[in-house]
């Protein structure tokens, strides 16, 4: 990869040298590395939006009676810490379910218990390679996920970036952890994603927005903000709704709520709550579809715990 220096970069965009640093110090510029009290930037690198300029985007629909699942979050966090057998138990079935329901969502037609015994590492005859690889992969990416999470980092393109190459490793080596460059269409929805020159430049607004103009948000409003307005814009080519359900359950376990898994058999209503938030900017239908899905996971973990 080629570099350039801030002074350079300085020229390329327009922006002082003495605030390039700032950026570079505050992580806002994709891939810059420090190397003694200079900093390198890439020169394929996307100019830094001006984060003091807020979005005036409003969404609707966010407010809601979140009371009986921070109730029953209290419960479960009551019981904690969880045996070695209990975590373990949960955890396997979350990521066998979790992958199962995100890929045949997806068109993948591996079965609940063909899926299992491929994160076996069993070969299922009848099925094809991507299909296995789609399952060995998603499991890697929430392996990864979990990873980010135990080290406390901060979501960022980078990071985003990492799980979508890990979803796509093996299948679309050429596309996996690179933004679209070319424009695409959502099968049967309303909404166009925007052109494929603009995605650099949203990727980086959503994450300052995530970051900063979504603080005051319940965390499943946050979750949901996250998934919807990645879909949004659809920043790749193939795997933006495997990576999007990542990004939601990355929200969620990280403020201690359990991940939750999108059913299949919700697909139909999962994708019209998507479309009409991103039509009307109106969440409410995506937020109780996520609501849902949080209740019963923390009934099943209270099951599990009592």
């Amino acid at each position: 990869m080629n570099y350039m220096t801030t002074k350079e970069a300085s020229k390329a965009w327009s922006i002082s040298d003495r605030r390039i640093r700032v950026l570079c110090e505050e992580g806002r510029i994709e891939g810059a590395l420090k190397i003694g009290r200079n900093w390198s930037i890439p020169v394929d690198c996307t100019k830094p939006i001006d984060a003091r300029v807020r979005n005036n985007d409003t969404y609707f629909g966010v407010e809601a009676d979140f009371k009986e699942i921070d109730d029953f979050k209290h419960e479960i966090d009551s019981y904690r810490p969880f045996s070695l057998e209990t975590l373990a138990s949960l955890r396997d079935n979350l990521i066998v379910e979790w992958t199962y329901n995100s890929n045949a969502i997806e068109g993948n037609t591996l079965t609940l218990s063909e899926t299992k015994v491929v994160l076996e590492g069993i070969t299922v005859g009848g099925k094809s390679m991507v299909e296995h690889l789609e399952a060995i992969n998603h499991k890697a990416a929430i392996l990864f996920l979990e990873s980010i999470i135990q080290k406390k980092e901060n979501l960022s393109e980078r990071n985003i970036k990492n799980i979508h190459q890990l979803i796509l490793k093996n299948i679309d080596n050429s596309n996996a952890g690179k933004y679209r460059q070319e424009n695409v269409l959502i099968s049967s929805a309303k909404h166009i994603p925007p052109s494929h020159f603009a995605v650099p430049e949203m990727m980086q607004r959503l994450i300052h927005e995530y970051q900063t103009e979504w603080s005051g948000y319940h965390p499943v409003v946050r979750a949901a903000l996250l998934h919807g307005e990645f879909v949004k814009i659809h920043p790749f080519i193939d795997g933006n709704g495997r990576t999007a359900r990542i990004l939601l359950n990355f929200e969620l376990m990280r403020t201690g709520y359990p991940p939750i898994v999108i059913k299949n058999q919700m697909r139909a209503q999962y994708y019209d709550a998507l479309d009409h938030a991103h039509v009307t900017k109106d969440y409410k239908p995506f937020v109780e579809l996520v609501v849902g899905s949080v209740m019963e996971l923390e009934c099943l973990w209270l099951k599990m715990v009592k």
